[in-house]
């Protein structure tokens, strides 16, 4: 299945790491709401709590953190951080990071690399390889024609859409993510998953000896509550 590996096995990694995705996610809505706290007129903080409900995160947790985004109820204030650097095999990585604490979430990140065998390096290093694109997966149905979604993806200003066996894949220019993400949620649409993402234009194919030790390393990334996504070019699935 390459890059994005089966639909199932992308819902159980959701379901088995539900718990610290409510605190990523809530991370997200805080940093949205500093915009403005009404998703009607704050586009970023509609597309996370819609992926927050997604989820099920409860109600009184988004409420919460939209609170302290405005201000309403005190909260720390978070950085963006985004790392670059090479896995084992020599595969490219980009880590976004949301941390009330740089030089901990800093520290952290270094140190995973050198225990997995990588290393972090440079802004600039890796990206060149990577274009920044809103995608929206979408799982294949017997309800689902290709040309409604197709349809309504384009009248929304999407650039493309890949179909596959299992699923739609839906990429946009990040200015438009929100506008693509609320015309097919209108339209009845639900994602597997939906984001703004490094999308790799230069893959690479680790050996078969370097795949656990990749694998470990985004566990272990994944795994901290200051670390929102990891991006690889891997042309394999790593996050089942």
């Amino acid at each position: 299945m390459g890059r994005h590996g089966t639909i199932a096995g992308r819902k159980a990694a959701q379901d088995s790491k539900r718990a610290a995705l409510f605190t990523k996610y809530a991370k997200a809505i805080t940093v949205a709401a500093k915009d403005g706290g009404d998703p009607e007129y704050n586009a970023g903080l509609r597309v996370a709590i819609e992926k927050a409900k997604a989820i099920s995160m409860p109600n009184d947790n988004i409420t919460r953190a939209i609170k302290k985004g405005t201000g309403e109820l005190e909260g720390a204030s978070y950085e963006e951080l985004s790392f670059e650097g090479y896995g084992a095999g020599g595969v490219a990585f980009i880590v976004d990071c949301l941390t009330d604490n740089t030089n901990r979430t800093t520290s952290f990140v270094k140190s995973s690399f050198d225990k997995h065998g990588g290393n972090i390096g440079t802004p600039g290093c890796v990206s060149y390889m990577f274009s920044r694109k809103g995608v929206l997966l979408i799982e294949k149905t017997d309800e689902i024609k290709e040309d409604d979604i197709m349809e309504a993806a384009l009248e929304a200003g999407a650039d493309d859409i890949v179909s596959d066996e299992e699923s739609f894949t839906i990429y946009t220019d990040p200015a438009v993510y929100p506008d693509v993400h609320k015309a097919l949620t209108d339209a009845g649409y639900t994602f597997i998953e939906s984001d703004v993402e490094f999308v790799p234009s230069v893959d690479s194919t680790p050996s078969e000896n370097d795949i656990p030790k990749l694998r470990k390393l985004i566990d272990v990334l994944e795994d901290n509550d200051d670390i929102q996504k990891v991006h690889t070019n891997c042309s394999i699935d790593l996050f089942e």
